[in-house]
């Protein structure tokens, strides 16, 4: 696979020591890296079993793995404010940030418990069918239009998750954690959970907009409070249900869970910071580009670690959502000069320029 172009773009007629080249790199291999140990480690945690003594167990507290990740996402914010001097108080009413963080704790929830039932390539497949439901809200909330392209890439995105799906067994298909149990049952309710994260999270991206338009926010006072309302939120349900108490146990009798977690965190954090400062220095198209190349890649080493083997018809799929995306990317590029000269664009925006992991 050669330089996508908008990559490419960037880097024109620039020798490699120059500084933007090797920032464009670095945010190369910063997203992409940190991603993809989070993808890894998603599919570790949730779909593999941890072994006690010759008995295997499976973690299923999908809510502390959210606490943990935007616990550490909040004290970074923190610091990051601090060492700039920038503001830590709430620019807009707690209220506000507490809807966004409502959503992004749903959609998150579901998008791992959805690994407990579904491949992981089944779920980043899905996760990309996002379009859809961002273009309906923006419809629904911002009143905003689509153009034929727009309809026809999301028809072509869902033509190839669909065609994943019909073509793969069990194996392909279903989550390790779910093996034994009945598959139609299964895939239907891994089915729900990502069409929940996709409803969710398309609400995250585009309501974002509405509830923060008119505020002089800085970036990290954003991450800041979206981060902290969503630990509260997380911790009232874990202890809401005694899941919480739940979870401390399993790690006592599988320590080695906490490694795991504590570098999933870890990555998500990266990944956030290094997706903001992608969008702020060289715009969305890039970003895109990246992010879309970073979800190949992370099929194709769920396949490589966890041995899922693809059907041919399955690689047609794959093809059919990746090449619709990044025609997406290239169209873009030759249509908006904005896009080309790589002109910022806002860091609160929706889709996949929300910077959330």
């Amino acid at each position: 696979m050669g330089i996508p172009e908008s990559i490419a773009k960037v880097m024109c007629c620039k020798p490699f020591n120059d500084p933007s080249s090797i920032r464009v790199i670095g945010c190369v291999i910063g997203v992409v890296g940190s991603l993809l140990v989070y993808g890894v480690l998603q599919e570790r945690i949730m779909s593999q079993p941890y072994s006690d003594a010759g008995k295997d167990e499976f973690f299923s507290y999908s809510v502390f793995l959210v606490l943990s990740n935007r616990v550490l996402g909040c004290l970074m914010a923190a610091v990051i404010l601090a060492l700039t001097k920038g503001n830590v108080t709430p620019v807009a009413g707690i209220h506000r940030y507490a809807v966004v963080s409502l959503s992004n704790v749903v959609a998150t929830t579901c998008q791992y418990e959805a690994l407990k039932y579904l491949s992981f390539p089944v779920q980043t497949l899905g996760k990309c069918a996002k379009m859809i439901p961002v273009m309906i809200w923006g419809f629904l909330i911002n009143q905003k239009r689509y153009g034929m392209s727009d309809v026809g890439i999301a028809i072509a995105v869902t033509a190839g998750c669909t065609i994943f799906g019909l073509y793969g067994d069990e194996s392909t298909l279903t989550s390790n954690a779910s093996k034994g149990a009945n598959v139609q049952e299964t895939s239907e309710y891994g089915i729900l959970l990502m069409l929940g994260y996709l409803f969710f999270d398309g609400f995250t991206s585009t309501f974002q907009d509405k509830l923060f338009v008119g505020y002089n926010m800085e970036t990290y006072n954003q991450m800041l409070w979206v981060n902290f309302c969503s630990a509260i939120i997380s911790v009232v349900y874990l202890y809401s249900d005694g899941s919480f108490q739940d979870a401390i146990a399993f790690i006592e009798r599988h320590p080695l869970i906490t490694g795991d977690i504590m570098i999933l965190s870890i990555a998500a954090m990266l990944g956030q910071l290094c997706i903001l400062y992608t969008i702020k220095e060289f715009g969305a198209l890039l970003f895109a580009t990246i992010m879309t190349t970073r979800q190949f890649l992370s099929i194709l080493l769920s396949c490589i670690v966890f041995m899922h083997m693809l059907s041919p018809m399955q690689w047609l799929g794959t093809v059919l959502v990746f090449g619709a995306l990044y025609y997406k990317s290239f169209a873009k590029a030759a249509g908006s000069k904005k896009a080309v000269d790589g002109e910022k664009e806002p860091l609160i925006s929706g889709g996949e320029n929300s910077g959330k992991v």
